[in-house]
């Protein structure tokens, strides 16, 4: 048996934001990122449309890029000291994560950390409060979705909780609030927008249900991505719903080992973070690739290149090279390295990468055996050993060929 889960209600095109204005209770919790909601006036206005509607409003601000345990367990005891009945998450997907987090703590104080971590193992949500989600980034689509993914940074690993207790109830789409995001945050979050559509299309809990949505989020990233980059505003509102669209397909259809690898990188080394869309770009073509030796992912990955990016190519395999190629030449467009090697600082191109290839090697065998136990490795098509796993994070980190 399958199942397909979303918010109960998702409003979205400019000015959707407002519609917080409409929700019933008492008291609200605001969660958000650094300064740029309330440097764009769009915390300002969710507040005073809360207020509006009648309630008390409290603040959890500056959550950080990647959050981690120690911010989640804050902000639950903020809640619990105010006793919100909504909790409105707004920004990227670092502060809507964290708030999902936040939401299970204060729900049930008992809870730890690693009780989060048990994949579909929560209790009932929704005895304190339920939770709306407005997004500013147009990539993690976490405002859709079953997924937090936290950081614990004394192990230097992220882990995601997966469980569709954590879905919003009400998602909220703007556009508006993409439309001063920079032009790299853009490329990184499209790209991790691009992963979320071919890993779902390809994951073993695919559906009619999924497909649909994966295939047309392939089909509107890959048109509206690169001229989104260059800060084009109706772009940038193609993208936040294709974006989404993306969200809805992965939520359900599940993702694969780009993610299983980006999670484990991402904190893993000491010489710099790996952002995670940026991950996902880099580590994607090789996956691909890899999966391409199982027969039914090879046919998926060969109709998205002919029946929707309309490549060239007249067998399977060769249009498995056109799709691999497709995603080198967007990532050149978009300025994403290819391979850690040429990973510097903050995402951009390097001659040097800010790993040194020492630190990866040595680091290697415990990535690869957390990638593993990731839980987006259990619907990839293809299950790699820990060889396999350690083999592939090598050509990731070399930019070279998958041939096995």
């Amino acid at each position: 048996m399958g199942r397909f889960t979303n918010p109960r209600d998702l409003y979205f095109g400019e000015g959707a934001r407002h519609e917080v204005k409409n929700l019933k209770g008492k008291r609200a919790v605001i969660v958000s990122g650094g300064h740029s909601m309330r440097r764009g006036g769009f915390l300002q206005d969710v507040q005073a449309d809360l207020e509006s509607a009648g309630f008390e409003v409290k603040l959890i601000e500056g959550v950080e890029s990647d959050p981690s345990v120690e911010t989640v367990m804050k902000g639950a005891a903020v809640m619990e000291g105010f006793g919100p009945d909504w909790i409105v998450a707004i920004g990227g997907g670092s502060p809507i994560d964290a708030a999902k987090a936040m939401w299970i703590k204060y729900e049930y104080p008992d809870t730890t950390f690693e009780d989060m971590c048990k994949i579909f193992g929560l209790p009932e949500l929704r005895q304190k409060a339920h939770f709306c989600a407005i997004s500013s980034t147009s990539g993690t689509a976490t405002e859709v979705t079953a997924f937090s993914i936290i950081t614990d940074y004394d192990k230097g690993i992220k882990y995601p909780i997966a469980d569709f207790q954590i879905t919003p109830d009400i998602a909220i789409v703007d556009p508006e609030l993409t439309y001063s995001m920079p032009a790299k945050l853009c490329a990184h979050t499209g790209m991790d927008a691009l992963t979320h559509c071919l890993e779902a299309y390809v994951s073993t809990a695919a559906s009619m249900f999924t497909d649909a949505n994966a295939l047309h989020g392939i089909r509107e990233i890959t048109e509206w991505l690169p001229v989104s980059y260059t800060g084009d505003h109706g772009a940038r509102q193609h993208m936040h719903e294709a974006q989404c669209i993306a969200g809805i397909a992965f939520s359900s259809g599940l993702l694969g080992i780009v993610h299983s690898m980006a999670h484990k990188t991402g904190a893993a080394f000491s010489g710099g973070h790996i952002i995670h869309g940026c991950a996902n770009a880099m580590y994607l073509g090789k996956v691909i690739q890899f999966n391409a030796k199982d027969e039914r992912a090879r046919q998926r990955y060969a109709y998205v290149a002919k029946e929707i990016l309309h490549l060239p190519g007249q067998t399977d395999e060769e249009l498995v090279a056109a799709l691999v190629q497709f995603i080198r030449d967007l990532n050149d467009k978009l300025d994403i390295p290819q391979g850690i090697k040429n990973y510097g600082q903050g995402g951009v191109k390097s001659e040097t990468s800010c790993i040194s290839y020492e630190e990866f090697e040595a680091k290697r065998h415990d990535v690869a055996a957390n990638a593993l136990l990731d839980a987006c490795t259990g619907a990839n098509p293809r299950k790699p050993t820990q060889e396999e796993m350690e083999r592939l994070l090598e050509c990731v980190y070399n930019d070279v060929p998958v041939d096995f």
